[in-house]
């Protein structure tokens, strides 16, 4: 079975984040037990999906209109700006509905090891955005791993320039988090970014 359309499905499943040959056999087979129900009707999904989703021009969001809803929503505060890596991270700030302001997506973080610099980034348009003064704050809504941080660094110095207030998500405890089961360096962040007991 190293040829055919069911190897290429296998090796097209396996390709996908999170999965890997043995998963991908399992969705394979369980698709094609189930083509009627479930193969067919997820094909065609694919097709819709690629067919009509598409980047919004401003902002890197997903969706079926080109500006996106979000961009075309004027009841959306817009002084403040939240940048964020991928879309997943836009949607997980407006599943929160903390947030009413405008997005812009990156596309990924700097990474040295991967090979990805400023350039493979929506930074030039993010710095573009920032230069009509629409903006009052720009928040860097941003991983806490290194390549968050090194990003967000390389973000605020290009921001230097304008009359913004560029501010990062605070990290530290969770929520329901216990400090006994926390790391140091989470602990530490903590403990610097401290705010007034209310």
């Amino acid at each position: 079975m190293n040829e055919g359309p069911l190897h290429n499905l296998i090796k097209m499943l396996s390709s996908l984040p999170g999965l890997g040959n043995r998963s991908a056999r399992r969705i394979a087979l369980h698709l094609l037990a189930k083509r009627e129900s479930v193969m067919l009707p997820l094909a065609r999904a694919l097709q819709d999906t690629a067919e009509n989703i598409k980047d919004c021009s401003i902002c890197g969001n997903l969706d079926m209109h080109d500006p996106c809803s979000i961009c075309t929503d004027d009841r959306r505060e817009q002084h403040t700006l939240c940048v964020v890596a991928q879309v997943s991270d836009l949607w997980a700030i407006e599943r929160t509905n903390a947030f009413k302001g405008p997005y812009h997506v990156l596309g990924g973080l700097l990474s040295a090891l991967d090979g990805i610099g400023p350039s493979d980034l929506r930074i030039r348009q993010l710095v573009e955005r920032s230069e009509n003064g629409a903006f009052q704050e720009i928040i860097l809504a941003l991983s806490a791993t290194v390549d968050g941080q090194s990003t967000a660094h390389y973000i605020a110095d290009q921001l230097d320039t304008a009359a913004i207030k560029v501010t990062r998500l605070a990290h530290g405890v969770p929520v329901g988090g216990e400090l006994d089961y926390l790391d140091d360096g989470t602990i530490t962040t903590a403990l610097k970014s401290r705010s007034n007991a209310v």
